[in-house]
């Protein structure tokens, strides 16, 4: 089946230059623009915080049902969502490493998906290329073929998509550390709304070597998926789509392109929520999964005393050796696995996290409330785990990749190396087993991902690798004017990848490109 792409984005953004993306009302570090709520939110730390249902293979399989659900987030609303299994976030994946799964998506929704497993070590049939789409039982293909913006029409068109119906199986090896990361739709133009709407949850990978370390496990590991929304008085998801029925005309109202900050922080589906913990160590699998929004954490009891983040962990797996922070600075797509010690504290003490990058309630996030003393034999030790140090290899093939506005068939949009993305041609040949030098440059803030193989942040502009820069990533922060070098080998699988913007709405927008390992 030929699936057409549609033409991108009407009017362009409302000025050329980085600093005009600026949120009003924001920190300069946000690119995008508030969506401001109707809807009446609830006072912070009130909503006890969620934790997403645990699924585990049984025989090597999980299944998940793709399907619209009634949600309660905002307290005594009700919100209409696309989920995974019913809930938001959808239910976490645990699985071992080199212990292959086949996930089992069933779509019921009454729209294409396509499920990408953001860091997975994954074959190109299983990666959730955009276009390789499952489609709903009944769903007409020609709802695929329209129009663009304005009425146009140039469609590129992908003959190599993978078009099923009803339900698709997703083959993931699991060849990699233990490590946090996550699922989330992938569809061409589509991705923004449709993860903003709900589909996104966590995939846990566990291993051996971990398991053997003295870390916080149980109830004291939490996965937080911290995400910004924007609600209608009834509790509805508010969204500047083009077509809300997500059927038409891709893209967002001409104002947002820059993307979409919502005014609700959630944390695990609830706002502003407070857990309860013990005067124990905690380990945080912390994940933004926003569309444009960064963050930039931090921990402060409620006499002012800070609290610090000890890094174990980044998108890719352990660190070579824990690290600490005082702050801890996300982009979208990126994951940071920290410890926090809570040992010292007296019951009833309140920790609250904070970001430095948002104002007013989008300056906080959630609390912790210390309930109890405990036991904790927690060490964490001084080394994690075997990471060599990012080194360039001698006569490596380097590839620049440049992030910037473009034409979109002739209408300003997102490009990268000045192109939209064509899911029928690649940007580059990469030769499995190959070890090359990326450079990302850059013109406003671009979270930029890497499918397929993890890398290491070789330098940031002129200097070495930033302290969030630290041990295996697939998404790195790249900020405005700025150049960043990765090195990466691309091992195994050969197929079509994908290097893209993690601001959803630039992604949507064309910044995607494609490469084939061969």
């Amino acid at each position: 089946m030929r699936i057409g792409r549609r033409t991108l984005l009407g009017a362009g953004l409302a000025a050329p230059v980085a600093g005009s993306l600026v949120a009003c009302g924001e920190a300069p570090e946000q690119t995008g623009r508030v969506l401001r709520s109707a809807a009446r939110l609830p006072k912070a730390y009130e909503t006890p915080l969620p934790l997403p249902p645990v699924k585990r293979p049984s025989a090597g399989l999980v299944e998940i049902s793709q399907r619209t659900a009634s949600v309660e987030v905002l307290p005594g609303l009700r919100t209409e969502m696309m989920t995974y299994d019913g809930v938001f976030p959808g239910p976490t994946l645990e699985t071992r490493r080199g212990e292959a799964v086949t996930v089992r998506h069933i779509n019921s929704l009454a729209l294409p998906t396509a499920t990408h497993l953001h860091g997975g070590h994954t074959p190109a049939e299983s990666d959730g290329w955009p276009t390789d789409l499952l489609v709903p039982p009944g769903f007409e293909s020609h709802h695929a073929h329209h129009a663009g913006h304005g009425g146009s029409h140039e469609a590129m068109a992908d003959p190599k998509a993978q078009v099923t119906k009803g339900k698709r199986d997703y083959r993931y090896p699991l060849e990699q550390p233990a490590t946090t990361l996550w699922y989330h739709d992938h569809r061409m133009d589509f991705t923004a709304p449709q993860v903003w709407r709900g589909l996104a949850g966590f995939h846990i990978i566990r291993d051996d070597e971990e398991d053997a370390l003295s870390l916080p496990r149980g109830e004291r590991e939490m996965p937080l998926m911290i995400a910004d929304r924007a609600f209608d008085e009834d509790g509805t998801l508010r969204y500047p789509a083009l077509d809300p029925e997500l059927l038409g005309e891709p893209g967002v109202e001409d104002r947002y392109m820059a993307g979409v900050l919502g005014d609700v922080i959630l944390v695990n589906g609830a706002p502003w929520p407070e857990a309860e913990v013990e005067a124990a160590q905690y380990r945080l699998r912390l994940l933004n999964a926003s569309n444009a929004r960064r963050y930039a954490l931090s921990l402060r009891t409620s006499d002012g005393q800070p609290v610090r983040f000890t890094q174990i962990g980044s998108d890719g797996g352990l660190l070579a050796a824990p690290v600490e922070h005082g702050e801890v600075t996300m982009a979208s797509g990126e994951r940071f696995d920290v410890v926090v010690d809570f040992r010292s504290l007296a019951p009833g003490t309140r920790v609250e996290m904070r970001n430095a990058l948002g104002t007013g309630r989008t300056a906080q996030v959630m609390r912790f409330r210390v309930a109890r003393r405990a036991t904790d034999d927690v060490r964490i030790p001084e080394r994690l785990a075997d990471v060599p140090e990012p080194e360039k290899p001698e006569g490596a093939v380097v590839r620049r990749w440049h992030f910037r506005q473009a034409k979109v068939h002739g209408r300003k949009g997102w490009g990268i190396n000045g192109k939209p993305f064509d899911p029928a041609v690649p940007q580059a040949q990469v030769p499995r087993e190959s070890t090359e030098i990326w450079e990302f440059f850059t013109d406003a803030h671009h979270p930029v991902h890497v499918h397929l193989s993890p890398f290491q942040v070789l330098r940031r502009g002129n200097h070495g690798p930033g302290p969030m820069d630290l041990g295996w990533k697939d998404t790195v922060d790249v900020r405005p004017y700025e150049a960043v070098r990765v090195r990466v080998k691309f091992e195994r699988y050969a197929g079509r990848f994908l290097i893209h913007c993690h601001n959803l709405e630039h992604e949507d927008m064309a910044m995607m490109a494609g490469f084939e390992t061969v």
